[in-house]
């Protein structure tokens, strides 16, 4: 009874969120952030860096320029206007692990940093490389079977 009444009264005072609008500004942004990506692999190649070895910089890199937004506090503020625009995986990840690092370096580097700088993306760690051997072991299955 009383979920009920809460979930009443949390509908009737939340905001409601322009759905098409915050889709809208998720793909630009995220397609923005791919984009670079895709920019700076390609000058990586042009600079004379292999097909792999300009993949590992553009990650690298991407990887960096997030860390040091999050760092600064401008990775959040664009966040908070692109929402899931900048879950892309790459810097979705390093600003999971930056802002745990952070927030947590007043605890010193062994028990705030160290301990606690995968809080947030431990999780998906774990469950990505699981769904890989999980999904690696139904392709070894069927690859016997053929």
């Amino acid at each position: 009874m009383n979920g009920k009444i809460y979930e009443r009264y949390v509908d009737g005072r939340a905001k409601k969120s322009p759905l098409f609008g915050d889709c809208l500004k998720a793909f630009l942004i995220g397609g923005t952030i791919c984009t670079f990506g895709e920019i700076l692999r390609e000058t990586y190649e042009y600079l004379g860096a292999t097909q792999e070895n300009a993949g590992m910089l553009t990650s690298v890199t991407l990887v960096f320029i997030t860390a040091l937004l999050t760092g600064l506090g401008i990775f959040d503020n664009i966040a908070k206007r692109a929402g899931g625009g900048t879950l892309v995986p790459i810097t979705g990840f390093a600003n999971a692990v930056s802002a745990a690092a952070i927030d947590n370096k007043t605890e010193g580097f062994i028990l705030g940093v160290g301990a606690k700088i995968f809080t947030i993306a431990g999780p998906v760690i774990l469950y990505g490389i699981s769904s890989g051997v999980v999904y690696g072991l139904i392709y070894w299955i069927f690859q016997t079977i053929k």
